[in-house]
């Protein structure tokens, strides 16, 4: 899944709930930038997590 993920994209990080929903800002083979809304700026090992999609609510 993580390979389909472009800056821009709405993830959520399924082991940390908490950390809210993140906008990717950069995907490099597995190293995945993320701006989370209550965590700030993570860099996400691709290999190790799958991140979620958030699909926006534009109807």
């Amino acid at each position: 899944m993580n390979e389909i993920l472009e800056p821009g994209m709405m993830v959520r990080h399924p082991q940390a709930p908490d950390w809210g929903v993140g906008q990717v800002q950069s995907r490099i083979g597995d190293r995945i930038t993320v701006n989370f809304s209550e965590a700030g700026k993570r860099v996400i090992d691709g290999s190790r997590v799958e991140l979620e999609l958030v699909e926006s609510d534009t109807d």
